[in-house]
């Protein structure tokens, strides 16, 4: 069983900053695509960065010099730094994953899997 377990968000002024932390967790063979995305009340879910096994970003425009995503490969762990933030920012961020796992006795699968989402608040 894997799973991915958010965490970091909270209330923060404008202007402020966060730092989101994802941990995959279970029996992992490998990790490709790692990503946040989020929602705001009443809108759909969209893609705010992701970055590749090989550490190639992808970021949404609108959080384009404002956020960096990694990932720690040896933890299993992707990050979202979050500066210069906007009331606009304010939603539930998902992380998500490409992960292939181990299925007994000795195969392997290869899934996409979500994290339960962490709030963040922009609000002054």
């Amino acid at each position: 069983q894997v799973q991915l377990v958010e965490s970091g968000g909270g209330l923060v002024q404008p202007g402020g900053s966060l730092r989101l932390s994802c941990a995959a967790s279970g029996s992992i063979v490998s990790i490709n695509d790692m990503g946040w995305y989020r929602q705001a009340p009443g809108e759909e879910r969209e893609l705010v960065a992701t970055i590749t096994s090989g550490g190639s970003a992808n970021y949404a425009d609108s959080v384009k010099g404002r956020f960096t995503i990694s990932r720690d490969s040896a933890k299993n762990t992707v990050y979202l730094q979050m500066n210069s933030l906007k009331p606009e920012d304010t939603a539930v961020y998902y992380c998500n994953a490409d992960i292939r796992s181990r299925t007994p006795p000795s195969g392997w699968r290869r899934d996409n899997y979500w994290g339960q989402g962490t709030q963040v608040t922009v609000s002054s």
